[in-house]
């Protein structure tokens, strides 16, 4: 029996002491811990630039910055959450106006400096934004002659980040430019998972690509966690995918573990985050708890 098998059967029957003496596991296989509610802040910044970050499409990026963003605001941080997918999801899902205003295109190519002027306000007391639109779909071939142009996205944000507590910013689903850029801002990053098995098979080379930012652009660069989303408990194929993703990845993975439902496209289509459109509902107090747990995490302040 190999080492490996030997620690998992350890683990195996750790866990099953565990559910022995009464503990109650969650959906990773791990004991439930009760995130407490964070403190007060007393000041406001620097912030902390968290980028949510995977190139498959559909995992749940934008519905976690929204959620996140407005759970993270319903505990007195301030946030600012950054539209940088050329498809606009984040901004329209925040109910701003993403056309004849200043967007985050505009401030990458320079044609405007002022940043404050592109922040805008949104219905959550707390939560602001940075629109996009289609235009951004062009910035990767305007910037590629640009010096340091892995480097602009984190010039930007530089001027606003001691407004504010944390910064998420909503990554387009690629690995090109635009998402180096975000890597290269952060100073950590947030990994969306579906739980279904093709989401699975990228997230070793997003981690190679996180690794190699940190070695050539950004030292300081984190993995914040792995968040499984879309999770089914009612089907073995969820809670297998969520096994060998503890397996492989460990206490990266995130004990929140965000379910799947309908209330998530009905609170888009109403442009206002889950926390405030079912504020009782679980998934918004699945995605309280993940603002808890990564204040706990030492990712949040």
């Amino acid at each position: 029996m190999t080492a490996q098998r030997e620690a998992t059967r350890k683990d195996d029957v750790e866990l099953a002491g565990l559910e022995n003496l009464g503990v109650e596991l969650g959906p990773t296989g791990r004991p439930l811990t009760d995130f407490p509610e964070p403190k007060a802040l007393t000041a406001h910044g620097p912030a902390r630039v968290i980028a949510l970050c995977n190139q498959k499409g559909g995992v749940g990026k934008t519905t976690t910055t929204i959620s996140l963003g407005a759970a993270l605001a319903g505990y007195g941080r301030r946030v600012l959450a950054v539209d940088f997918d050329p498809q606009g999801a984040l901004s329209a899902g925040l109910g701003v106006q993403t056309h004849d205003v200043t967007t985050i295109y505009d401030l990458l190519l320079g044609s405007s400096k002022d940043v404050a002027a592109a922040i805008q306000p949104t219905s959550t007391p707390g939560l602001d934004v940075i629109p996009a639109n289609i235009d951004l779909s062009a910035a990767e071939v305007h910037l590629v002659n640009e010096v340091a142009r892995e480097q602009i996205l984190a010039r930007v944000l530089r001027q606003v980040t001691a407004d504010y507590d944390v910064v998420l910013i909503d990554c387009q689903p690629s690995l090109g430019l635009l998402t180096v850029n975000a890597l290269t801002a952060a100073h950590g990053v947030l990994i969306p998972l579906e739980c279904e098995f093709f989401a699975l098979r990228g997230v070793a080379l997003l981690v190679e690509t996180i690794d190699k930012v940190r070695d050539r652009l950004n030292p300081a660069i984190e993995l914040d966690g792995i968040l499984a989303t879309m999770y089914d408990p009612r089907t073995l194929h969820s809670r297998e995918v969520l096994e060998r993703v503890v397996e492989a990845f460990g206490d990266q993975v995130l004990e929140t573990v965000i379910n799947r439902t309908v209330k998530f496209p009905d609170a888009s289509v109403a442009a206002t985050p889950i926390t405030e459109f079912a504020p009782d509902h679980h998934a918004a107090e699945q995605y309280r708890q993940l603002a808890r747990e990564l204040v706990h995490r030492h990712a949040v302040a």
